[in-house]
């Protein structure tokens, strides 16, 4: 962990800058409180004067959020997934509660949502874990067209996994009309995985 490393009027495109003075942060490996090397996938966690000293009335979400480490401090287990360079700067690669597991590897399906959104007829597009028997989970997309484009699911899916890792590849893909969607319009992935959970547990 570290305070502000690098002057604060340095910008690097794609991250969220650095954190505030007397601010420690460090990033673990997700489910323990082990540092990872720079440039590492893992948990964001912050400590200092501006992090919050618990959720009111909620001591079981306080007990997940706030940790004591081996160097005493109370670290914030934030559920943002995020990298750390050599500048201490910080990237947001995604929210933990999004994160899937396919044979053991963590995918992260902002990464595919955004190889999703560089096809020309893609308008809005998002990836969940779909439940797999043997795998776990596998990425499954659901996408929406731009309006008059055609693309088929069998092109969407080889746009996209020519550009990530083998076991990152998009095993599902779903065309749609609409998403569901909350009251501020963030996609809903929860009733998502829960109809595909129903369609796995539904008899024949």
């Amino acid at each position: 962990a570290a305070t502000c490393l690098t002057p604060s009027n340095i910008y690097k495109e794609g991250t969220i800058g650095i954190p505030f003075p007397d601010t420690f942060y460090k990033i673990v490996r997700i489910g323990t409180h082990d540092e990872v090397p720079y440039n590492t996938d893992g948990e964001i966690c912050i400590s200092g004067p501006t992090v919050m000293m618990k959720y009111i009335n909620n001591p079981e979400e306080t007990y997940q959020a706030l940790r004591q480490h081996k160097d005493k401090r109370i670290w914030l287990h934030t559920g943002d997934i995020g990298m750390l360079d050599e500048d201490g700067f910080i990237t947001i690669v995604d929210r933990k509660k999004d994160m899937l597991i396919y044979k053991g590897y963590n995918v992260y399906p902002s990464r595919l949502e955004d190889a999703l959104f560089k096809h020309p007829a893609v308008s809005n597009a998002t990836v969940i874990g779909k439940p797999s028997r043997g795998v776990g989970e596998i990425p499954k997309a659901f996408v929406i067209l731009k309006p008059g484009a055609k693309a088929s699911v069998e092109e969407l899916i080889e746009f996209v996994n020519q550009e990530v890792v083998h076991y990152a590849k998009i095993r599902e893909l779903e065309i749609v009309d609409e998403f569901p969607v909350s009251p501020a319009g963030k996609i809903l992935k929860r009733i998502l995985r829960e109809k595909e959970v129903k369609k796995i547990n539904s008899p024949i």
